[in-house]
């Protein structure tokens, strides 16, 4: 079961860009060891409340708590000491580095050693079953290959919390489920995890709980069954059987 105290929430965020509202006082919690998925339309303001978590983007107001500490000031680098990782919708490896070079990067968030972060690269590699491809050049992977690299950046940090973004976005649907098993599997090592997704048999099939926005506000939240059965998320987003 997962713990009632929540790893973390995000209370009334608000980011404003000129006269645009792009996330609407969003409240949202993630529990322990949870797969938390987040969906909406795009434009809904998803990406923008992971860059806030992240430290990516500063919010106009509100308030992040990660194991009830209230965080002041959060910045990328900050957040990632502080155990959140991320991967990124447009998946950017350094072309000329391999993939073990690749993922020693995430690794230099916990180490000035470069033995270390190797070390700890290494062990991510094997965690998704990623070795035999160490070798290569980010510049010769394929789609599969490339979102798998950018999990195991974000892995690399070491972090608690993990926000995956479209990970499955543009793969085909036995690519799909290697990658629902990849996610399944690292939740099994006691990560918690938020994951926006527009494939919604992966959203559905993954999630424990489900939050909806629409026009930067939480529509909705509930499990699977709630959400594919709301009639506002229906009207908004999913659609007749979108979600099947």
């Amino acid at each position: 079961m997962n713990e009632i105290n929540p790893v973390m929430r995000v209370e009334k965020i608000v980011k404003t860009f000129g006269g645009l509202r792009a996330v609407d006082g969003a409240d949202m919690h993630l529990r322990n060891n949870e797969i938390l998925g987040l969906i909406g339309p795009n434009g809904a303001g998803k990406t923008t409340l992971f860059n806030i978590i992240s430290g990516t983007l500063s919010a106009t107001s509100g308030r992040i708590y990660l194991f009830d500490k209230l965080i002041s000031r959060p910045r990328s680098n900050k957040m990632a000491e502080l155990g959140i990782g991320r991967t990124y919708q447009i998946v950017k490896p350094f072309s000329t580095m391999t993939v073990l070079e690749n993922t020693m990067v995430g690794a230099f968030v916990r180490t000035n050693s470069a033995a270390h972060a190797r070390e700890k690269a290494c062990e991510v590699l094997e965690q998704l079953e990623f070795t035999h491809k160490a070798n290569v050049q980010g510049k010769s992977l394929g789609l599969l290959d490339l979102k798998r690299l950018e999990i195991a950046r974000a892995l690399a940090t070491s972090p608690s919390i993990l926000l995956l973004d479209e990970v499955m976005a543009g793969l085909n649907p036995e690519a799909r489920e290697r990658m629902m098993e990849t996610i399944r599997g690292i939740q099994m090592t006691g990560m918690s995890i938020i994951i926006i997704e527009h494939v919604m048999k992966a959203i559905m099939g993954l999630s424990e709980r489900i939050y909806v926005l629409n026009q930067g506000a939480i529509i909705a939240e509930g499990t699977p069954t709630e959400i594919s059965e709301n009639e506002l998320v229906i009207q908004s987003y999913l659609g007749e059987k979108k979600y099947a």
